[in-house]
């Protein structure tokens, strides 16, 4: 499954460059991650009620091509593996072209709500996510 948010970039994302801060692509990152889970019906007071917080532990943007304000971009983002923690993979496109501008990725650790690090992903959150997932589209990439 993969899910894909529109998005026009805003004029306070824009530096003096008149380009996107590097930074603010993070944050792109997170419309669509947060717009997957909730694909899922596993939002964040969900994951708290099953007694698990997925912290970022880690992230990277490679970046193609500088996103400008005003353009019109698609961010996707698609689970990749949810076994020792969750890998979630992304892509930003320009709306209409299709040309990428940027892609990454981010690792969610699992932790329970007294911050201890659990040791895998808990089979009721695997479930949620590999009973949503296209095997055929999302392994495949």
């Amino acid at each position: 499954m993969t899910v894909t948010v529109p998005h026009e970039i805003p004029f306070h994302d824009v530096d003096s460059l008149g380009i996107v801060w590097h930074g603010h692509y993070y944050k792109y990152f997170e419309l669509a991650r947060t717009a997957l889970y909730r694909s899922l019906n596993f939002d964040v007071d969900d994951m708290g009620r099953l007694g698990f917080s997925f912290p970022v532990i880690e992230s990277q943007c490679r970046y193609s091509e500088a996103l400008r304000y005003g353009q019109q971009v698609d961010i996707s983002a698609h689970f990749r593996e949810w076994e020792y923690y969750i890998l979630i993979e992304y892509r930003i496109y320009e709306t209409g072209s299709g040309r990428r501008a940027a892609y990454g990725h981010t690792k969610q650790a699992v932790c329970d709500l007294t911050g201890q690090l659990q040791p895998c992903v808990p089979e009721s959150v695997a479930k949620i996510i590999a009973s949503h997932v296209d095997y055929v589209s999302d392994k495949s990439r």
